[in-house]
């Protein structure tokens, strides 16, 4: 691999990490996958935005997707040794406290979202965000 090309896959590496959203998304993943509307929800974004900063992350290796019906769901990839590192390292310095907004959002979407799940019909059972359409 050439120089140039690890110059330009750090750079990719840091520039996701450099951005507040970036960094509030992978904290609330640290507790495990999510689906857009759910990081969505947490952040209180549209999702343009919020799907704009998951192709950042993913195209540094940061995060990975996974497909279910017509929803997808992100978790961190922890498949890179030195990405894991890095996240540690960095995550382990956002406190709980600079996303505690965040969390209190997600919390309560996740809530609701359970409640509306217990009264849907079997036929929209395979859809993530009961009730966003």
């Amino acid at each position: 691999m050439g120089r140039d090309v690890i110059m330009k896959k750090l750079l990719i590496i840091f520039k996701a990490l450099s951005d507040e959203t970036r960094l509030r998304i992978l904290k609330i993943l640290e507790q495990g996958e999510l689906c857009v509307c759910d990081i969505m929800a947490a952040l209180g974004m549209i999702q343009p935005k919020v799907s704009f900063h998951l192709c950042v992350l993913k195209k540094a290796g940061f995060i990975k997707d996974r497909k279910h019906g017509k929803w997808i769901h992100y978790s961190i990839d922890a498949s890179d040794i030195l990405k894991r590192f890095l996240l540690f390292s960095v995550l382990e310095r956002v406190t709980d406290n600079a996303i505690s907004e965040d969390r209190k959002r997600l919390d309560k979407f996740l809530e609701s979202k359970e409640a509306k799940i217990k009264v849907v019909s079997i036929k929209t059972k395979n859809r993530c965000c009961r009730g966003k359409g």
